[in-house]
């Protein structure tokens, strides 16, 4: 699992993974979720901006990290550091540090409709697009190998619909990137 995490939250004006949010932070609530799906080990999280100070304050979470020393290019560099760290296994689900509504039993039906799928990627269905959380077979690893710029994969999981199936997000998708997203996940 590749948690992305390493932008400098210019529009939140603070480090937003840090927020709290429940008996954590918005990062720390991820980790959370992920380690009750996966093994601490098959946990990374790619960091950038603020990367010492998140991980001093993440010290009881056992999960690897990546540091991306270009993360001001974008999301889709953080998406490369990962993947070539990654490109031992046969498929990454690749999610954001800022959706900290993303749940085990979200995790669970997309693995699960992955196993039946393996040759598919697996993305999450909102607004009527294809997004992250997303899970990519090894055979998209190149394609995810070119992106640039900071849209991340969300061309690439528009555009392959062939080898796409996807779990709709029934609101879980909410990213935090402004005050006023944190207002709304700690006010709802």
């Amino acid at each position: 699992m590749l948690v992305l995490a390493a932008g400098k939250a210019s529009r939140m004006g603070r480090v937003k993974q840090l927020l709290p949010y429940k008996n954590s932070s918005i990062l720390g609530t991820v980790l959370e979720s992920s380690i009750k799906v996966f093994n601490s080990e098959d946990i990374y999280v790619v960091l950038g901006a603020n990367a010492q100070k998140i991980k001093e304050n993440l010290q009881n979470y056992t999960v690897n990290y990546i540091i991306n020393e270009g993360f001001a290019s974008g999301l889709s560099s953080s998406i490369c550091s990962g993947v070539t760290k990654l490109s031992n296994y046969d498929a990454i689900l690749i999610t954001l540090g800022d959706q900290p509504k993303i749940d085990v039993t979200y995790i669970n039906e997309m693995v699960t409709l992955y196993k039946k799928n393996k040759e598919c990627i697996v993305a999450s269905r909102y607004d009527g697009f294809n997004g992250v959380p997303a899970i990519f077979p090894k055979t998209f690893y190149p394609k995810l190998l070119n992106l640039t710029g900071d849209k991340g994969a969300k061309q690439l999981l528009n555009s392959e619909l062939n080898f796409i199936k996807t779990v709709a997000s029934s609101g879980k998708l909410l990213d935090i990137d402004t005050p006023e997203d944190y207002q709304k996940l700690i006010n709802p």
